[in-house]
């Protein structure tokens, strides 16, 4: 493992908001050897200073990150240079980062959005402008179960937009077990994720374990009605959302809604998920913080406005999340008649 670069000396990859997320792709480059750097909150500085990371891939080998060989900081003014900086704030934040990134010394570096959404890549130019910004894609889900735990929950490979710099860091995240693949169709495949991530929500107001959820056929409904509007809104946009599950895109609404019978033997990779894996969004809900809802269900409402439709459904989720109680969760029949009846 090489020793992480001393306070000034430029490090291989600096990690901007190091949650789940973050951690789980910045932890995976530093054990395979780069120099890495965490700016983070500080009980997240406090744990990797005191406890380094343990990695949990999905094949469950352990891989360690020792404290000494990490290096973090509060804040971007205490950070090195880096030869590329990993974005992997909640879309809340993206403003604030990318205006911090543009006053700073690391303005300029090249950056991955690793984010949720379509949005935050365009959010990061408008406010850092002398910044290269490269749209990227996690399909997975990825759990902290305990200070200095970081868990892959579910399956699927990193994507990114591809260009001369994403080019050249295709061996390195392929070295640290996270391969990277390029994309000339990031918008669509943006709009492809964010047809997953519309599950987000319902996890967030159900509460259930994503694999329980998806188990759960009234769940999956709601889910479909969702990615129902977004579709019929991307078709009048004339937005072909890319493929990232082994199904076709529009399959999506009714293989979801098909009887457990059907769906379970078929939906082998989508099931294939941590029993205690739940969304970030839930995460957000519970402790009370801001979630990424209107970059989600909102995207989807901004998309069909914009195209002289409606899109209820998403609209009466996004109310839900922002006006529920964080400790108030739905059964699935309620949430169902919470979101049909408003629309």
């Amino acid at each position: 493992m090489s020793p992480v670069a001393a306070q000034g000396e430029p490090v291989d990859v600096m990690v901007f908001g190091a949650g789940a997320i973050g951690l789980w792709v910045g932890g995976m480059l530093a054990q395979s050897g780069l120099r890495v750097h965490f700016v983070a909150r500080a009980g997240t500085v406090g744990a990797l200073r005191a406890r380094g990371l343990k990695l949990y891939p999905l094949d469950g080998a352990e891989r360690t990150v020792a404290p000494d060989s990490l290096s973090a900081s509060e804040s971007l003014d205490e950070a090195p240079q880096a030869r590329l900086m990993l974005l992997t704030v909640k879309g809340t934040a993206t403003r604030e980062a990318a205006e911090a990134i543009e006053r700073s010394h690391l303005a300029g570096t090249p950056l991955i959005s690793f984010q949720n959404g379509v949005d935050n890549p365009g959010r990061v130019r408008a406010a850092s402008p002398r910044t290269p910004v490269l749209a990227g894609m996690v399909p997975y889900n990825v759990i902290i179960p305990e200070p200095g735990t970081v868990r892959q929950a579910s399956d699927g490979r990193l994507m990114c937009a591809r260009d001369a710099v994403s080019e050249s860091w295709t061996a390195a995240f392929a070295r640290a077990g996270i391969p990277l693949d390029l994309r000339d169709d990031m918008a669509a495949v943006q709009w492809g994720k964010l047809l997953l991530n519309l599950n987000n929500p319902v996890n967030a107001l159900t509460g259930l374990p994503l694999r329980e959820q998806l188990l759960d056929r009234r769940c999956r409904k709601i889910l479909a009605g969702l990615q129902r509007e977004a579709l019929d809104a991307m078709g009048r946009a004339g937005i072909r959302p890319a493929r990232v599950t082994p199904l076709p895109t529009h399959w999506l609404p009714a293989f979801l809604s098909a009887p457990n019978a059907i769906f379970v033997p078929l939906a082998t990779r989508m099931l294939r998920i941590r029993p205690d894996a739940r969304s970030s969004m839930y995460d957000d809900r519970v402790a009370g913080r801001a979630t990424e809802i209107d970059d989600l269900c909102g995207a989807v409402i901004r998309l069909a406005e914009s195209t002289g439709l409606d899109a209820p459904l998403n609209r009466r989720m996004r109310s839900l999340v922002l006006e529920s109680e964080p400790g108030r969760f739905y059964a699935p029949e309620a949430l169902a008649r919470a979101l049909h009846d408003a629309a």
